[in-house]
C-alpha cells in the first residue's frame, strides 16, 4: 500500500501507539526533539499515539498502558542497546527498529567492525584498547593519525584524532571515562557520507545518500554537533558507480547485523581512490526535523510525516512468541 492510500482505517488498524522518548543517555535532549516530532506525526495521520517518556516512567507503568506496539525515538543507552527490545519482548508489545542483538551489536563499535569484517565489508583497521595495552605497538601497527573513541557512546562523545604519538595515551584516558574498553582506529582521509536504510532483510533498501562536509576536514566531529558551519548535501554528488557501491555496502553492512525497521549507516569515502569504509551502524536515528534520515527520505520525496508512518507500521516482535 503506498503512504497517499493510507486513511483512517489504516490508522485505527495501528492500535494504541506508544512514542518511546527521553529516557536517561546522555542523549536526551535529542530524543526528547525526536519523539516530539515523531508523536505529532503519527496524530497528524489519525493514529492515536501518546507520549511515553522512559527517563521518568517505568515498565510497570509501561505494560499498563497497553500499548498495541511502540515506536522508538530513543537514542544511545537503555533505549538503543537492546535492554528495552528486550524488555518489550518479554511484555509482548510490537516494537519498531532491529531486534535485542542487532541494537546490542551495533551499540559496540567493536563487536560491529568484528561482524563487518568476517562478512568481507571494509572498515578501517583497528586495535582494542585496554589499561594494559603497549600503545606504542598500536601506532607501529596502524600508523598515524588514529581515531580513538569510546565504542559504546555517539560520535560526539569523547572522541579524539591523534596525530603523535605523544598525545595517543591523553586521547585514551579521555575515551576510557565513557567506556572500559577504547576502540583505536586507522583515520580515513576522504569524505563523510551517511546512509538510510529502511526494511529488514531481502526488502532493506537505501535511501538517497547524505554527504557532510564540515568545515575543517572530515571525521570533525565537533562541527558536526557544535557548530553551524556543517553543511549537508542530499542527494551527495557522487558519480552513479561510487553512489550505487555504498549504496550496496550500506544495505550489506545493515543485513549482516541483521537490523531492520530502519536504521542509518556511516561511510568514509577515502580521497586518494574513493574507496568506502564502513564506520559506524546506527539503529535509532534522530527523528528531529533537521535529522539526516528524514532529509534523504525527502530527497525521494517521502514526507516526515510518511516516513514515521511506514516506520510504525513495520512494528514487531522479533522473537518467537510462546503461548499466550
Amino acid at each position: 500500500m503506498s503512504m497517499s492510500e493510507f486513511n483512517s482505517g489504516d490508522a485505527a488498524a495501528l492500535g494504541k501507539v506508544g512514542v518511546l522518548f527521553g529516557g536517561r543517555s546522555a542523549e536526551r535532549d535529542v530524543s526528547i526533539m525526536s519523539g516530539t516530532g515523531v508523536l505529532a506525526a503519527l496524530r497528524s495521520k489519525g493514529i492515536d499515539a501518546h507520549p511515553f517518556d522512559t527517563g521518568q516512567r517505568g515498565i510497570t507503568e509501561l505494560a499498563a498502558e497497553e500499548f498495541d506496539r511502540v515506536f522508538i525515538a530513543l537514542h544511545g543507552r537503555f533505549g538503543e542497546d537492546g535492554t528495552l527490545q528486550g524488555a518489550l519482548e518479554q511484555l509482548g508489545i510490537p516494537y519498531t527498529g532491529s531486534g535485542v542483538m542487532a541494537c546490542a551489536i551495533a551499540m559496540d563499535k567493536i563487536y560491529t567492525k568484528m561482524i563487518w569484517l568476517m562478512h568481507g565489508l571494509p572498515t578501517p583497521r583497528y586495535a582494542a584498547l585496554g589499561a594494559d595495552t603497549d600503545l606504542a605497538q598500536v601506532v607501529a601497527q596502524l600508523g598515524l593519525p588514529l581515531i580513538v573513541k569510546p565504542p559504546h557512546e555517539g560520535s560526539s562523545m569523547g572522541i579524539t584524532k591523534v596525530r603523535a604519538a605523544a598525545d595517543f595515551k591523553a586521547a585514551y584516558d579521555v575515551a576510557a571515562g565513557f567506556d572500559e574498553v577504547v576502540l583505536a582506529e586507522q583515520f580515513v582521509t576522504g569524505r563523510e557520507l551517511t546512509v538510510a536504510v529502511l526494511g529488514r532483510g531481502a526488502n532493506a533498501r537505501a535511501l538517497p545518500i547524505v554527504e557532510i562536509v564540515a568545515p575543517d576536514g572530515n571525521y570533525d566531529y565537533q562541527n558536526k554537533y557544535f557548530t553551524d558551519d556543517t553543511k549537508y548535501v542530499c542527494p551527495a554528488a557522487l558519480d552513479e558507480a561510487t553512489s550505487a557501491e555504498v549504496a550496496r555496502l550500506a544495505v550489506e553492512a545493515y543485513r549482516a547485523v541483521d537490523c531492520e525497521g530502519w536504521g542509518r549507516v556511516d561511510v568514509l569515502l577515502r580521497a586518494s581512490d574513493n574507496k568506502p569504509f564502513l564506520i559506524e551502524l546506527n539503529t535509532s536515528p534522530g527523528m528531529t526535523g533537521h535529522s539526516l534520515v528524514p532529509m534523504a527520505a525527502r530527497a525521494l520525496g517521502i514526507s516526515y510525516e510518511d516516513l514515521c508512518v511506514e516506520i510504525v507500521r513495520s512494528a514487531r516482535l522479533k522473537m518467537a512468541q510462546g503461548q499466550g
